[in-house]
């Protein structure tokens, strides 16, 4: 359960190797486009909404050059349209296999990062190199603006390595991100580029600065009290510090579980709460996505385990750390969904929407293919779509991805797999 390192390995085998109506009850979901592999494949992070009204997104696999992602765009009523093919450049220079969201910057551009990819190699990890920053135009223009493991030593990419995350852009202009491996200390030879992770900033120009290596505090036993692994965005609170979590790390039961965590803008961190204080983790551990801050002042986040037999929770937290379990799934059966991936989103209604990659309502037939949810402020869990409806999922299956609400109130996301070539989806959600 608390394996980071192979669960990523596994994701990362895994993306190498005619609109449709479904109603529910009370939603409808309406299947934008099919992805086909030469246009991408495996979109796994959530869309940001343009300046054009337009929807922007990655696909972590797919594209021109083969199995190494894009950046496309994708109107309300489904035209989609691919931006750039990753590892256009010899050697993957300019990039691959991003999993992270854009980040619409206020010059109009985006800001991104991939997984893998760029200038830098260290012998016997990545031979495409530990990852990216970079910047593309609306009409698709790319510029890598920072390499990871530029500082290395040893097997450690010192600056950080395999960005997972969407930047987020900060009061003084700069972006602000994680590296879920590299940072410089305690370094771990078996994971991509080594360390436990890191917080950066860099400049539009592309000076990037180290602001946090994790591992920074141990015990006699080796194991990352402050955590390890962010793999979720920072997000900047109304008091101008960032949060974040970690996947894994803190000083639960096993020092496992993962953090919540408050830095400011200097780099200085404090850990707010460590999951898995008990076993089973009843409060939830092992966090993949970031938080939000809800229009009340408290975040709220997902656990991608523990809970209720371990199928992951819907958590609170207040800027003073107080946690409170919203919502564990599973507790119902696992047809609501479980296993919850990405951050969720505040709609206009007030109300918090997220994803499930697994379960739903055709888990007993084994076709474990996710949901979309809704869940109030308070804990009540509604399931608003079961994936796999249509025969062979023709509809989505798997989304990874959170969701974003567009100009008229409906929600848009994309599906891992599924549809006419199983190669995912781009969707919306009718509130209605």
């Amino acid at each position: 359960m608390g394996n980071l390192k192979l669960e990523r390995l596994i994701f990362i085998l895994v993306i190498f190797c005619a609109a449709n109506t479904i109603s529910s009850p009370a939603q409808t979901l309406t299947t934008l486009d099919s992805f086909n592999g030469t246009d991408g494949k495996a979109p796994a992070a959530t869309l940001v909404k343009g300046s054009d009204g337009n929807f922007y997104g990655t696909t972590s696999s797919g594209g021109a050059n083969g199995n190494f992602g894009t950046v496309f765009k994708v109107t309300p009523e489904g035209t989609l349209t691919t931006l750039y093919s990753f590892c256009s450049l010899t050697n993957c220079t300019d990039g691959a296999n991003p999993q992270a969201s854009l980040l619409l910057g206020k010059d109009g551009n985006f800001y991104g990062t991939t997984f893998i990819g760029g200038t830098n190699c260290i012998s016997g990890t990545s031979n495409t190199g530990c990852g990216t920053v970079f910047k593309i135009t609306p009409q698709g223009q790319l510029t890598t603006l920072y390499s990871f493991c530029s500082l290395a030593s040893g097997f450690v990419c010192n600056d950080g390595s395999s960005p997972s995350a969407a930047l987020i852009l900060g009061p003084d202009g700069n972006f602000y991100g994680t590296t879920g491996n590299g940072g410089g200390n305690a370094a771990d030879n078996n994971c991509f580029c080594g360390g436990f992770g890191t917080v950066f900033k860099i400049s539009p120009a592309g000076k990037l600065t180290t602001l946090y290596a994790f591992c920074n505090f141990t015990n006699s036993g080796g194991y990352c009290l402050d955590g390890d692994a962010p793999m979720g965005a920072l997000v900047l609170a109304s008091n101008g510090h960032f949060y974040g979590t970690t996947y894994d790390g803190g000083t639960g039961q096993d020092h496992s579980g993962g953090t919540i965590f408050e830095m400011t803008p200097a780099g200085k961190l404090t850990t707010l709460y460590s999951f898995c204080h008990e076993a089973t983790c009843p409060e939830g551990g092992y966090l993949f996505a970031g938080l939000i801050q809800a229009r009340n002042g408290n975040f709220y986040g997902v656990t991608r385990y523990g809970g209720y037999n371990g199928w992951g929770t819907v958590f609170g937290i207040t800027t003073a750390g107080k946690v409170t379990t919203l919502h564990r799934f599973g507790a119902n059966g696992v047809t609501e969904g479980v296993t919850p991936y990405s951050a969720l989103t505040q709609a206009s209604d007030g109300n918090l929407y997220g994803t499930t990659p697994q379960g739903g309502a055709y888990s007993n037939t084994g076709n474990s293919s996710g949901t979309v949810f809704k869940i109030t402020p308070n804990g009540k869990l509604t399931t608003l779509y079961n994936f796999c409806t249509q025969t062979n999922c023709t509809d989505g299956q798997y989304p990874y991805a959170g969701l974003v609400q567009g100009a008229t109130g409906e929600l848009y996301g994309v599906a891992f797999n599924g549809g006419t070539v199983s190669d995912g989806t781009v969707f919306s959600v009718s509130l209605k």
